[in-house]
C-alpha cells in the first residue's frame, strides 16, 4: 500500500467508519487502529475486536474481504484522497499472513533441496501478493503465478532451473 503518513484525524474517521459499519450489523465492536512500516510501504490496519468474529471472518475470510471492500467504499465517499487500509477481525489476518508464509518457505526449502518447482495452494490475489513481495528477497528462488480465477496459485523454481 503506497500510504503517505496518515493523519490521526483521517484514522479517526476511518475507525468511526468502521465501528459503525460493523454495528449496523448487529454486533459490538472496538476498532484498534495500527500502522505496520516495511522497507518499500506503511500498511494501515484497522483490527476489530468482537466476541463475534465468525460473521465477520467468513469461510476463508470471505466476509472479511467482502467488509473490507464495502468499508473502504464508504470512506471513499467522504474523502477526495485516495487511501488504502486493511481490516481485520481479532488479528485473523495477521495470522493468516504468518501461516502463508510459513508453508511458502517450506515450499521454497522442498523446491531447492529437490531442485524441482513447487506449486503451493491456491490463494488470493492479497496471499499470493504477499508470498511474491516476501520470496523475492531470495535470489535462490523465482517465483510466478498460474492458473485463473479461485484456481490461481503460486509457483517457487529454484533461479537456476529458469
Amino acid at each position: 500500500m503506497e500510504n503517505e503518513i496518515i493523519n490521526e484525524e483521517t484514522k479517526e474517521k476511518i475507525k468511526k467508519t468502521v465501528e459503525e459499519l460493523v454495528e449496523k450489523m448487529g454486533i459490538e465492536c472496538q476498532v484498534e487502529p495500527e500502522e505496520i512500516k516495511t522497507e518499500e510501504q506503511t500498511d494501515l490496519i484497522f483490527n476489530i475486536q468482537t466476541k463475534e468474529s465468525n460473521f465477520l471472518i467468513g469461510q476463508y475470510g470471505v466476509n472479511l474481504q467482502a467488509l473490507q471492500h464495502i468499508a473502504r467504499i464508504i470512506f471513499r465517499q467522504k474523502i477526495e484522497n485516495k487511501i488504502n487500509f486493511l481490516l481485520d477481525v481479532n488479528s485473523y489476518r495477521q495470522e493468516k499472513n504468518e501461516s502463508v508464509l510459513i508453508l511458502a518457505k517450506n515450499a521454497v526449502k522442498q523446491s531447492l533441496e529437490e531442485k524441482r518447482a513447487v506449486t503451493l495452494r491456491p490463494m488470493s490475489p492479497y496471499e499470493r501478493r504477499l508470498v511474491h513481495m516476501e520470496l523475492a528477497k531470495n535470489k535462490q528462488i523465482k517465483t510466478e503465478s498460474t492458473g485463473e480465477g479461485e484456481d490461481r496459485r503460486v509457483v517457487i523454481k529454484p533461479a537456476d532451473l529458469v
